[in-house]
């Protein structure tokens, strides 16, 4: 579904017109109300909606007749998620232009929201049409139909669904839902396993078809079903619910229990496709509305979170995170995202604090630990991350393939703790798990290389390192660093020349290519590395080594030990 609503998503951006183009000049109060929307649009290209809408409206009543900028109060108004507000936005824009889109699709969807399914099906009529804006009109409008008590339009407008961008998962989906509610259950659970199979078992269709057969009765396909989907980490803690469920004797209610929503997943279902940079923006609209239809739509708000990370707007994310609900399923994967987001805004305390809180509720959360040991080790407290490293390795039984990260991850912390023996057990295990990964053929192998063992062993799984990331100028730079110290330094010259031209400035890497230029008898060129290493050099305890070799050059007892 990406690629097609991708391909028709700047048809709408001219609606939603989240960017700058330039508008007619307001009115100028004293300069009060020009310095106020310049001010907005500031707010609005720092994706700081909250502020934007509120100097918008402002600008707007400065200039109650200006369009423009009732459109764009609107818009940040709705994104910002004040719904109330914004309906009121869109009356005043549809006044001005009666085909606007987004204002249009705001009215239907406040009229969804108090169960009037008529109005809402007049407000989608009077909409502009276009590729993208059809797509979403036509889910919004089929569950219109239903809450009008017309199924079979409904299913009529899910069909085109296939003929204006939508993917036969989407229509598979939504159509399954729609007979579903009817009561219509031998053509909803043909619709749920057309869904399933084309959404490659994605995770809202699993969950609505797992509700489907647990009310059904057919205990032994739930059973089965959720079985299969346990393998997927992603929808492990879904069927494991499931599961519960069924031991328990208890039936779910249905994923969606009504027209109402029916929109909301159909907003949702658009707005988690849309998921690059470019379409944050109209994506974080759409997620607010599904949220203003269904305000405990958890993944929904996982989604909008997700959003603002994307854009950067790290203490958005945390607070859409922590409104999702403690005995929530998400709960423990929304709590690791605040921990990272809180992580990149230098809060580290804090992450670690809300993770350990995590892991007590959530003992045998295997992310869980593996998110702690992350943020101990971003901490620089090694020896607490191999600890909570360790807890979550405990968890796996067995590993998989999957889990080499985990291994690695360790190795790094125990390496920091002088831990050696341990360190090259866990990049050896994980390289078991996993063969071909670089990064940890490029760690096991360095450490040799850098304590001058299993040379030849080393320089062999350098060269897969790189045959597998070639564009990786820290792999290069191993590999250039093995010949060195094997005394290849022809060899490692022209290979750390390949590393310097990808990385360009790092410290470390000119100064291994001074040294092979004056091993390989190329001392202008050396003197002329070791310069640009020290000029990118940051550790003070490099500096003296790096002068030092500037003054005289390399020893012979720097050569043969590599420094």
């Amino acid at each position: 579904m990406r690629t097609s609503l991708l391909s028709s998503v700047a048809v709408l951006s001219v609606a939603l017109s989240f960017g700058g183009s330039a508008f007619a000049a307001t009115h100028d109060d004293g300069g009060v109300s020009f310095g106020t929307y310049l001010s907005a649009r500031a707010a609005a290209g720092q994706h700081d909606l909250d502020e934007a809408s509120r100097l918008y409206r402002e600008s707007l009543d400065a200039d109650p007749g200006n369009a423009d900028i009732a459109n764009r109060a609107f818009l940040y108004t709705a994104a910002s998620g004040d719904m109330d507000t914004a309906v009121k936005l869109a009356k005043q824009v549809v006044a001005a232009s009666t085909d606007d889109r987004a204002a249009r699709l705001a009215l239907a969807i406040a009229d969804i929201k108090h169960g009037d399914y008529d109005p809402a099906r007049k407000e989608i009529s009077q909409s502009a049409q276009g590729p993208f804006t059809t797509l979403t009109l036509l889910l919004i409008g089929g569950w219109a139909s239903q809450g009008a008590g017309d199924t079979d339009g409904a299913i009529k407008d899910f069909d085109t669904l296939l003929t204006s961008g939508g993917t036969p998962a989407l229509a598979s989906l939504h159509k399954a839902l729609v007979l579903d509610l009817a009561g219509r259950d031998a053509e909803a659970d043909a619709a749920y396993q057309d869904a399933v199979k084309t959404s490659n078992v994605g995770a809202r269709a699993a969950e609505a078809y797992g509700r489907f057969l647990e009310r059904a009765g057919r205990t032994a396909d739930a059973r089965a079903f959720y079985a299969k989907l346990q393998a997927d980490d992603s929808l492990a803690p879904l069927a494991n619910v499931g599961l519960a469920r069924i031991a328990a004797g208890k039936k779910p209610d249905r994923m969606v229990g009504d027209a109402k929503a029916g929109a909301a997943e159909g907003l949702f279902s658009i707005a988690a496709a849309l998921n690059d940079a470019t379409s944050a923006d109209i994506a974080v609209l759409y997620l607010r509305l599904a949220l203003y239809l269904e305000p405990d739509f958890d993944m929904a708000k996982i989604v909008l979170a997700d959003r603002f990370d994307t854009l950067k707007k790290y203490d958005d994310a945390i607070k859409v995170y922590r409104t999702i609900d403690s005995d929530s399923i998400y709960q423990p994967a929304a709590t690791i995202q605040v921990a990272i987001d809180e992580g990149k805004l230098d809060r580290k305390d804090d992450a670690i604090a809300d993770l350990k809180r995590v892991v007590a509720d959530h003992p045998n959360d295997v992310a869980s630990w593996s998110s702690l040991g992350d943020a101990y080790r971003a901490n620089d407290n090694d020896a607490g991350a191999v600890d909570a490293y360790t807890h979550a390795a405990k968890l796996l039984n067995p590993p998989q393939k999957k889990d080499w990260p985990l291994f690695f991850a360790r190795a790094v912390s125990e390496q920091a703790v002088k831990d050696d023996a341990g360190a090259e057990a866990d990049l050896q295990f994980a390289l078991k798990l996993s063969p071909d990964q670089p990064q940890v053929l490029n760690y096991l192998g360095y450490s040799w290389v850098d304590q001058g063992r299993n040379l030849p062993q080393a320089v062999a799984m350098l060269e897969k390192a790189r045959a597998l990331s070639p564009y990786d100028g820290y792999i290069v730079d191993s590999v250039g660093w093995a010949y060195f110290r094997l005394h290849r330094y022809d060899d490692a010259s022209k290979t750390l020349q390949a590393a310097v031209l990808l990385v360009p400035g790092d410290p470390t890497i000119n100064e291994h290519l001074g040294d092979a230029y004056w091993m390989a008898g190329h001392r202008l060129d050396a003197l002329f590395q070791w310069n640009h290493a020290l000029a990118f050099n940051t550790d003070p305890k490099i500096k003296p080594e790096l002068e030092q070799k500037l003054q005289s050059g390399m020893t012979d007892a720097q050569a043969r030990a590599g420094q």
